[in-house]
């Protein structure tokens, strides 16, 4: 099979999907790796090594998909690349497809298999997502921490306090992989940490765990109580392959105190505020309500060499089953790979992606 692997054309996306290593497992069984000259530069790995691990340099971003049976990429497909999908193609990413109708229509138009990253799932678990939630996760508090410095607008609240002076209130909602991250590094700085969740046995995990962090229910009335004393609120919530559920009104946002921060980890799914909107790393943060947001929509990609690091870890088993046995035979070796496919011959393939956006869904053919 020929395996493609595009630079990635997100504004500030500097990830690449596969490791020259990876490249090289697949060429040594047998495959073909097309990758675009400079697909790995932004996280530290040159065309150079690829050249070395045996992989074929592409001089244009058309190029790569024209040639490849199966393309492996980071970040979903944007608008100019939508054209170069075609019917049979395989394409394997981050999707988020329940947080933009046209990007759905768009892959339901191409006839490519599209199969999510982040809706593959093992045991209740999303192993090709926790990686990245994981960054995210403790991303959040460095960045939370970062926005409330007073020369950014913040309330000029050190996290970790000093002695004599109160820590600052970070509130986290969701224990899941991001949620649990991120409480755990504002609890290394020293912060006062409230995490909301609404599994008992997640939240006993949490409290026997985290220790010093204490743990809440997650209800409206509870997040209310705690909105005004808060300087830092994390919104780690995720419904698998669905729209993030809105948990805080502009009304409750207003009860915050003007200076604030919050850091929407669920923004690539739609975000969990009302005034949350998707931001860049090169405008990172807005301000609502007095509430500084930080809604950047690839965290992750700030930390590139970690974070494609990570994800090839996670995903290189995936795409060599792919690569050796093709979609039907990969789903019989990987079950888990049913739930990844979000489109399949022009249909959606997804529950929840189409219960997103009001369109009737299909089972998988594989």
């Amino acid at each position: 099979m020929i395996i493609g692997l595009p630079r990635e054309i997100k504004d500030h996306e500097y990830r690449v999907a596969l490791l020259p290593s990876a490249a090289y497992q697949l060429i040594k069984r047998g495959h073909t790796v097309a990758v675009e000259r400079g697909a790995g530069i932004g996280a530290g790995y040159p065309d150079l090594e690829y050249e070395r691990a045996g992989a074929k340099l592409v001089g244009s971003h058309a190029g790569v998909f024209e040639q490849a049976d199966l393309i492996v990429k980071v970040k979903e497909p944007l608008p100019a690349e939508y054209a170069l999908l075609r019917p049979g193609q395989l394409l394997f990413t981050y999707l988020h497809l329940a947080a933009s109708l046209p990007l759905t229509e768009a892959l339901i138009q191409s006839g490519a298999t599209c199969i999510a990253y982040e809706t593959i799932e093992v045991n209740r678990r999303l192993p090709l997502l926790e990686p990245m939630s994981e960054i995210a996760g403790r991303m959040s508090v460095l960045v939370g921490g970062y926005f409330l410095a007073k020369h950014f607008g913040g309330s000029g609240v050190l996290l970790g306090g000093v002695p004599g002076v109160l820590p600052g209130k970070v509130v986290v909602l969701g224990g899941g992989a991001s949620g649990i991250n991120a409480a755990r590094m504002a609890q290394g700085l020293g912060a006062d940490v409230t995490i909301l969740e609404v599994d008992l046995e997640r939240m006993r995990f949490l409290d026997i765990t985290l220790h010093t962090a204490h743990t809440l229910y997650s209800s409206e009335a509870h997040l209310l109580d705690l909105l005004p004393d808060v300087d830092l609120l994390i919104g780690a919530v995720l419904v698998p392959g669905a729209r993030a559920p809105k948990l805080i009104s502009r009304e409750m946002l207003a009860r915050m105190r003007p200076g604030s921060v919050l850091v929407d980890i669920a923004i690539d799914q739609g975000g969990c505020a009302e005034t949350s909107r998707a931001t860049t790393h090169q405008a990172p943060v807005y301000v609502e309500e007095g509430v500084t947001h930080y809604c950047v929509a690839n965290m992750p990609g700030a930390y590139a060499r970690t974070a494609t690091q990570a994800l090839t870890n996670v995903t290189y088993r995936y795409v060599e089953t792919l690569a050796d046995y093709g979609l039907t035979e990969a789903c019989h070796k990987q079950p888990s790979l049913l739930g990844g496919i979000n489109v399949m011959g022009g249909k959606v393939t997804h529950k929840a992606v189409a219960e997103a956006h009001g369109m009737t869904w299909a089972a998988p053919m594989v």
